[in-house]
């Protein structure tokens, strides 16, 4: 597919570190079937309750019935020849959080693409940071891009407990906002083609996504992700650098070696037999940030589940991605035209 938008691209911003949300493989994650009453029995059997899950896991976030609605436009943050830019804020599971929406000119609707940055503090967020290349390009090629904040960022709503509980928030607000499309009512967007994209942490937030809501939208990319093992960025992102959430972490939850079933049950790796979209994934061989062996982990587990993955690496290629991004989107373009076009 041609890059109409790639010499209109912006330079690219430097992601900071990737922080972890995600890990393992646990056959009790799997639903069992409800027992039923035998024939021959003369009243019914008591119809059982589910299991009981942890509220912070997987199979929590795959109970709840997720709510995204309320896209209301606000500011004007640019206007170009191609697209407006708009600062925005929708509802997601009692929250409202912020973000940017990018509309192309011209005649829709057009598909849509929910956008998941990667970690940057949120003492120093602002709206719309972390994907600007990847914002300006894809709504060059006519696509609507939705960047969401997450909440604790911008002007979103606070959730005092979302680092604790490995921010699987951010999950919860990445749904909510292709619901929130979906539900606009908007004449430039299409409701039935809507695709993700994810860097960094918001690779691993994509990868949650994908299990917790099969079928809630038709393909995803991620670049340069975190590990779908939780336990492998808490390490290197939060114990490694002494962040003191990690200390907090363990009190709450267990450490990997105390309570191995709680880690394995925030992993989406666990949980990729659900999973139901094409992914495709962009690392360079140079990440020295989020090594690429967590990405061959990730596609071995997606594949082992007979699921569709493809991973490209790029070699010499950092975190960031430099030399090899304009490929890199040549590649994320053509993936989205196969699967929502």
């Amino acid at each position: 597919m041609r890059l109409r938008g790639l010499a209109c691209a912006a330079a690219g911003l430097s992601l900071l570190l990737a922080a972890g949300c995600t890990g393992g493989a646990d056959e009790a994650a799997r639903p069992t079937a409800s027992a039923s009453a035998s024939p021959r029995t003369t009243s019914a059997a008591p119809t059982p309750s589910p299991s009981p899950v942890d509220p912070v896991s997987i199979q929590s976030l795959i109970r709840r019935e997720h709510s995204g609605s309320g896209l209301r436009l606000g500011t004007v943050l640019a206007r170009t020849a191609a697209y407006t830019s708009y600062a925005v804020t929708y509802e997601s599971d009692g929250l409202t959080i912020s973000g940017l929406l990018n509309i192309p000119a011209g005649q829709g609707p057009f598909p849509a693409l929910v956008l998941a940055h990667g970690y940057i503090d949120p003492a120093v967020y602002t709206t719309g940071r972390g994907l600007a290349r990847e914002q300006d390009l894809l709504a060059h090629e006519g696509y609507v891009v939705l960047h969401t904040d997450y909440r604790n960022h911008a002007r979103s709503d606070d959730d005092p407990d979302n680092d604790v509980n490995l921010r699987l928030g951010y999950t919860s607000d990445v749904i909510g906002a292709v619901l929130a499309l979906r539900g606009s009512g908007r004449p430039e967007i299409d409701e039935d083609r809507i695709g993700l994209l994810g860097r960094s942490m918001g690779g691993g937030v994509v990868y949650n996504t994908l299990v917790v809501a099969p079928g809630l939208v038709d393909a995803a990319v991620v670049f340069a992700p975190v590990s779908g093992r939780p336990q492998d960025n808490l390490e290197r992102f939060q114990r490694g650098e002494g962040d003191p959430i990690a200390a907090e972490i363990d009190a709450a939850h267990g450490t990997p070696e105390e309570n191995p079933r709680f880690w394995r049950n925030v992993s989406p790796l666990t949980f990729a037999h659900r999973a139901t979209e094409p992914l495709l994934i962009h690392h360079g061989t140079a990440d020295d940030t989020c090594p690429l062996a967590w990405s061959k982990r990730t596609v071995a587990a997606f594949e082992a589940a007979g699921k569709d993955v493809e991973l490209r690496q790029y070699r010499g290629e950092g975190h960031t991605f430099g030399p090899r991004w304009p490929d890199s989107m040549e590649a994320t373009t053509a993936f989205f035209e196969r699967h929502l076009r």
